[in-house]
């Protein structure tokens, strides 16, 4: 008499059960570090913008008070006024209250919001006293802003010039 040999094939109903249990838990936690990395870039892209947004300022007020003609020393930590090589006179001034840098042509009154998410901003004057016009009259302007964005906080620094009043 022979024997039937019966020939396992295929996968138990339990095979199957825990082998889509284990796909299940993978396919979570390639959804989790998929979620998790777009919120990151997104992040990531904003303060990129907020940022950027700031070092264009900063270029622009950098660019202009190179070429000033007179920068104002008597003025609070949160201003800055000069005089244009074209004797326009401009401010940029820092608003706390509103978290915005503005600049101000101080000709015709205008005023336009240079930067959003500003948290702090500094003009730091470096004097000098010119004795032939017998005046002091401001070197250079260093100038530091904090933006935020979110829970991302970064300071940006620069400095200036002032090609006019260079000894």
């Amino acid at each position: 008499m022979q024997k039937h040999i019966k020939y396992k094939t295929g996968f138990t109903i339990a095979e199957l059960l825990v082998a889509l249990a284990i796909s299940s838990i993978l396919l979570v936690a390639v959804a989790v570090a998929f979620q998790s990395s777009m919120m990151n870039y997104r992040e990531n892209e904003d303060i990129f913008k907020v940022i950027n947004n700031a070092r264009q300022a900063l270029f622009r007020i950098t660019t202009q008070l190179r070429t000033a003609n007179a920068v104002m020393i008597s003025e609070p930590n949160n201003m800055c006024t000069f005089q244009t090589p074209d004797s326009e006179s401009i401010t940029y001034e820092y608003r706390s209250a509103e978290n915005k840098l503005y600049l101000i042509t101080n000709d015709d009154g205008n005023e336009y919001v240079l930067c959003d998410d500003v948290t702090a901003m500094t003009f730091t004057r470096e004097t000098f006293y010119d004795s032939d016009e017998d005046l002091t009259k401001v070197k250079s302007v260093q100038i530091s802003m904090t933006v935020v964005n979110g829970n991302t906080e970064k300071t940006i620094s620069a400095a200036a010039v002032v090609r006019r009043n260079l000894n």
